[in-house]
């Protein structure tokens, strides 16, 4: 199924991000015990009456020594590319402005469909200052406070109502695999050499994919899909300070695919967007592979293997569970290793448990190492069982949900991988008060 993607689109200061912390609520951003994950939040998960959405906050980024409107022509433009529903924002305060006649303007010429959100209308008293929002010709404006919560459900509905509704999926009975990371790292080189065919344009100017390519292939009886992310478009300088925005487009990449290839640069090493990126696949709950490319360039000796895959660990502590290959797609090493791992990562992260077996293991853990007392209260674990697959996901019945602490959380982790490997895929472990 296909997330539908909305953005938040308006000039600057009419409290888009405001707004934007209000739509996601709670899903933040990946949970505060997971130690490593540092990320720019221009982007979030939104959960409405059953349906799930991305949200897009194109007030992410700041470009600096530039005019508002270009800062806005390319927000905006993006938001269009992008999204399959546009939430454009204004100050009720301030009345219609000549920057937002601007972006309607822009976005009436799109075939986008438009939500038209007046802000920081905080009481009854401002509600009159909607009207005038009629003139921006861009559909009826919706009362909204970021701050007090106001008019957020009304959003949500819209959204909802207008998003894609097509949850068919296309590659129903084949493994659907994504690969994603920074711009040059050798994502195109990498699908040329899995599908052994120039495929995909390859060249060293960063961002020359343009579009995300999407092949279906079979290779030794097995029905394959590879889905290779586009580079973010640039237009003149406006565009030069966006990589920010390539995560907008591995986010559809990641959402259709089953196992999430995580590409990394071996010559010019890790950087922080490495880790931006492969935190959405983390939280997406996708199956999940390190791929270190380029590792023709790079010096070794016999440790080096070892050297690089600690580093990595201690840099991606969140991945700890996502096998590690180290590739060249130019050389074509290790090339084909990378399906069978595919394989048996999608295996893992559709592996469903026999209760009673889940339960020995988790009682035997309790009785390894018993919860610790909290405020005088101790954790029971009634019973467990997996409510569901890729992720696997274990529901925890307990004597009370708040006793369970993220490090027993972690503990109980440890010992289902032990004892039925899940390599590859994260485990989501919810607990629940036994009614």
């Amino acid at each position: 199924m296909k997330k539908g993607i909305l953005a938040i689109v308006g000039r600057p200061n009419v409290g888009k991000s405001t707004v934007f912390n209000r739509l996601i609520g709670e899903r933040k951003s990946i949970v505060e015990d997971t130690p490593g994950v540092t990320r720019d939040r221009i982007y979030g998960t939104v959960e409405w009456l059953t349906r799930e959405f991305q949200l897009i906050d194109t007030g992410g980024i700041q470009i600096e020594d530039q005019p508002f409107q270009q800062e806005i022509q390319m927000q905006v433009e993006i938001a269009i590319e992008e999204a399959d529903c546009i939430l454009f924002l204004v100050n009720g305060r301030d009345g219609v402005t000549s920057d937002d006649q601007f972006i309607a303007r822009m976005l009436q010429r799109s075939n986008k469909p438009i939500i038209l959100g007046v802000n920081k209308i905080d009481d009854h008293s401002l509600s009159y200052n909607l009207y005038d929002f009629y003139s921006l010709g861009v559909g009826d404006p919706i009362a909204v406070s970021g701050v007090h919560g106001i008019g957020i459900g009304d959003i949500l509905d819209k959204a909802v109502a207008l998003m894609p509704q097509d949850d068919i999926d296309a590659y129903e009975g084949m493994t659907s695999f994504c690969l994603i990371g920074r711009p040059n790292v050798g994502k195109s080189s990498l699908v040329n050499a899995i599908l052994r065919q120039e495929r995909v344009i390859v060249s060293d100017v960063e961002g020359t994919t343009r579009d995300a390519i999407d092949t279906p292939f079979r290779r030794d009886g097995k029905d394959y899909v590879i889905i290779d992310t586009a580079g973010i478009r640039k237009r003149g300088k406006i565009y030069e300070n966006v990589e920010k925005y390539s995560i907008m487009r591995a986010m559809s990449a990641i959402e259709r695919s089953d196992v999430v290839l995580v590409v990394l640069d071996g010559e010019s090493g890790l950087r922080e967007q490495d880790k931006h990126v492969a935190g959405y696949a983390h939280e997406a709950g996708k199956g999940v592979i390190l791929v270190y490319n380029k590792w023709d360039t790079v010096e070794k000796d016999t440790h080096t293997m070892a050297t690089i895959e600690k580093k990595l660990r201690a840099q991606f502590l969140y991945l700890s569970y996502a096998p590690i290959v180290f590739v060249s797609a130019l050389k074509r090493q290790r090339i084909d290793q990378l399906l069978p791992l595919i394989d048996q990562v999608h295996d893992n992260a559709a592996l469903r448990i026999q209760t009673n077996i889940l339960n020995e293991v988790i009682m035997d853990a309790q009785l390894m190492d018993p919860p610790k007392p909290h405020n005088g209260k101790r954790l029971k674990i009634y019973y467990a069982s997996q409510v569901s697959v890729c992720p696997p996901t274990i529901v925890l019945f307990v004597n009370d949900p708040q006793l369970l602490h993220f490090s027993y959380k972690r503990f109980l982790e440890n010992r289902l991988r032990e004892a039925f490997g899940f390599e590859g895929t994260t485990i989501r472990i919810i607990a629940r008060e036994r009614s």
